[in-house]
Formats: C-alpha cells, structure tokens, sequence
C-alpha cells in the first residue's frame, strides 16, 4: 500500500485514471487497490475524495467501452480462430450469447467486483454482440456503484483512523472488511433477484 501511495503522491489523478482505464479494456492490473489507496490517502487530506471517485468512474466506464468495441470489432473472430485450444467453438460462443440476452446486464453491472471478470467483462459483451444501448447503461452502472463502494468506503473507514501510519498499517483489514461487505451487498442482490424470479415464474 506504500507503494501505491507512492504513485499517487508523485502522478496524482493521473495515474489512478490510466490504472483503471486500461484494467477496464482487458489488462490486468491493481486498479482496485489503486482506488483503495487513493481513497485512504482523501480520508487524510491529501487528495480530494470527490475528485477520486469522478476519476474512477470515468476511467472504468471509458476502459469499459474500449473493451466492449475491442470485442465487437474482433472479439467473435478471434475466438474462432483460436478457441479450439481452448475447446471452445461455435456452439461454446452461441450457448454464451443466448446467456448473455438474459443475464448479460446483470454480469456486466456486478463484474467489477470480481477478477477476470472486471478486465473481459467490456470485451466478451462486444464479442457477444449484447445491445451497446444496454451496455453502456450497465456499464456506468457498474463503474459506479464499483466506485462508491470500494472509494467512498475505504474513505469513510479511513477517517476513523486518525495518524497516517497507522492507517497504512492497518490498510489490509480495511480492505478485508469491504470486501466482506461487498460480498453480502451482492449476495443479498443475487438472492432477491432470485425470489421475484421464483416468484413471477420467470
């Protein structure tokens, strides 16, 4: 975590926007300790929290439909051409799109939160073909709700930590105690999604 703070002392916003940006269109990176750092870093003074949050969203939303067009342009293709290494063809793809009509604004808006699923999440909905309408929707949604809940809270749990060494130190159970958080907000999303589903025969 020093080491981020590091980073953002010397490149500010800067580099917290690029970070996340390209984490949204496919290349991994600490995006989300990124914004966890920059958000510690607000609680303190030395950064604006506003101005953290607005640089996450828009980097996440743009990395986003970078991704989504890096798919829709070559991401079909792509797949064709090498999924057999992977055993995936065809069949694979069209079984994923017919998922992807159902639960393809759902995936988008929740995969942040998630490895893997945060850096393809753009790129398979392009690949896919799913409504850019429907996308971009989902997506700032998505990079929204990622934003508050992992800036604004490691914020807001940051300033009940009064010396700035201590918050440093004590950085790993901040973030163990939002990720637990995170986990049970979308736990209880998923399972009432699932009993109005029950309930409406859907």
């Amino acid at each position: 975590m020093s080491v981020l703070h590091h980073y953002l002392l010397e490149y500010g916003y800067w580099a917290l926007f690029v970070v996340v940006l390209l984490e949204s269109l496919g290349v991994p990176g600490p995006g989300q300790a990124l914004l966890i750092a920059a958000a510690l870093l607000a609680a303190h003074g030395k950064l604006d929290i506003s101005l953290v949050l607005t640089t996450a969203v828009v980097g996440t939303t743009l990395g986003g439909m970078i991704g989504y067009w890096i798919g829709r342009r070559g991401g079909h293709a792509l797949i064709l051409r090498f999924g057999r290494f992977l055993k995936i063809g065809e069949p694979e793809l069209q079984r994923l799109e017919t998922s992807f009509e159902r639960y393809g604004f759902w995936f988008v808006l929740f995969a942040r939160f998630f490895e893997v699923l945060r850096q393809i999440q753009g790129i398979v909905a392009g690949t896919v073909e799913m409504s850019f309408r429907r996308f971009c929707i989902a997506n700032f949604a998505g990079g929204l709700l990622w934003s508050l809940a992992w800036g604004l809270g490691s914020w807001k749990l940051g300033r009940q930590i009064h010396s700035y060494d201590d918050l440093t130190d004590k950085a790993g159970l901040i973030v163990v105690a939002l990720s637990l958080g995170v986990l049970l907000v979308l736990l209880g999303i998923y399972l009432r999604h699932r009993w109005r589903s029950r309930g409406t025969g859907t």
